[in-house]
């Protein structure tokens, strides 16, 4: 079944409500960057990309950006979270304002044009292609492509991870969506209440899979940060009735 489909699946939280601390990742140094913008004004021509996250409406919104693969790293970036401000052009807007975007998408390399004059994703650029709602809190949309500054920031994320569950009895496919802190997750294991740790695979973007028969058992997981290598555990994430197609929340997340 499609991940986009989870916009018809029901969400289960197990745990309460938190916000996430900012204690733990602490924001990097500005660095210099290009920004375009894709889509339309409502943003939704980028509510769903190479990240896996379904519809954004559901938690990330429109404030997105897709990110050159210098940036995407084989999708271990996605979720994480930039500042981004306009600066050194005429349609920047005054006072240089600042849009924090999520990670959600990769602005793939076009070979066929010159990385100055529309390659703008080709390696090794650093490249931002916003939302276009994102785009517009920074420049006028006339300018097409900017110079701007960026940098990581914590992500602010209300609640603790989300574990949207696929694939079949004999294969889980597990999509980690609101993760705070860094943002990111780089490795993932998972235990059934009548097993041991199984590490999982990375499948792709923010999925991560084991082949393994787990039905009728509780799920914890454990999530490693790509960023932070901080690995924390969600005990009971999944109750022994886990469904393919729903996703179960908990109150552990990130700093």
């Amino acid at each position: 079944m499609a991940f986009s489909k989870l916009l018809l699946f029901f969400f289960v939280f197990l745990g309460g409500v938190v916000n996430t601390s900012l204690a733990g990742f602490q924001a990097s140094q500005w660095s210099n960057a290009h920004a375009t913008f894709y889509g339309d004004d409502s943003g939704s021509d980028t509510l769903n990309g190479a990240c896996g996250y379904g519809s954004l409406f559901n938690g990330y919104g429109t404030d997105t950006a897709a990110l050159s693969s210098v940036l995407f790293q084989d999708g271990y970036s996605c979720g994480q979270c930039y500042q981004i401000r306009c600066t050194g052009s005429p349609a920047c807007y005054a006072g240089s304002p600042i849009v924090t975007v999520t990670a959600t998408n990769l602005c793939p390399p076009n070979w066929a044009l010159d990385s100055n004059n529309g390659g703008w994703c080709n390696p090794p650029r650093t490249h931002f292609d916003m939302s276009k709602p994102a785009f517009n809190k920074i420049a006028q949309i006339r300018a097409g492509i900017v110079p701007v500054m960026y940098r990581r920031v914590p992500c602010t994320r209300y609640g603790g991870m989300r574990f949207a569950l696929q694939g079949n009895m004999y294969w889980l496919l597990v999509y980690v969506l609101n993760v705070g802190g860094a943002g990111d997750v780089c490795d993932m294991s998972v235990k059934g209440s009548n097993t041991n740790w199984i590490r999982m695979s990375h499948n792709w973007g923010v999925s991560f899979q084991a082949f393994s028969v787990l039905g009728g058992q509780s799920l914890s997981f454990q999530i490693t940060s790509y960023t932070t290598k901080q690995t924390i555990t969600a005990r009971n994430a999944a109750p022994t009735y886990w469904s393919i197609g729903l996703t179960y929340g908990t109150d552990t997340n990130f700093s």
